[in-house]
């Protein structure tokens, strides 16, 4: 009987998806609006499946809103041309409300947060790592 409550409100629950984006992985972290906690949750390759990938996760997860990281300092980018671009198809592919939040350092402070906790591989997780540290900031000055 508790399963059953405790699965439908989960089901309830709206989720919000963190991304740190890059040109060949994405990164991603995921927290319920309730606890304002995120966590680290996975890691996509950015090809030809990602849209598809990240709908099924967005129904899975009931999540409505994406937070994506992006850098003030890199505005006459291409790498800021291609968030900009992926923001825009969030928004009008998967209907979610998109925030940006700044992410200069987020990717040192992955790795700094990956070898204390005694980690060896760290460009196996330090994207969805530095995901999570964009929700996380996201949420705390929201």
């Amino acid at each position: 009987m508790t399963k059953s409550i405790d699965m439908a409100n989960e089901a309830q629950l709206s989720h919000v998806l963190g991304v740190d984006f890059g040109l060949s992985k994405i990164g991603l972290a995921i927290a319920d609006e309730e606890t304002k906690m995120a966590f680290a949750f996975d890691i996509l390759k950015n090809d030809k499946q990602l849209f598809d990938n990240l709908r099924d996760i967005l129904i899975e997860k009931n999540i409505k809103k994406v937070v994506l990281g992006m850098t003030k300092h890199e505005k006459d980018s291409d790498s800021f041309m291609e968030k900009e671009n992926f923001a825009k198809r969030l928004k009008e592919e998967l209907s979610v409300h998109v925030f940006l939040q700044e992410e200069m350092f987020t990717t040192k402070m992955a790795h700094a947060n990956i070898k204390l906790h005694g980690k060896k591989n760290i460009s196996a997780t330090d994207d969805k790592e530095a995901a999570r540290i964009i929700l996380q900031s996201w949420l705390d000055g929201e």
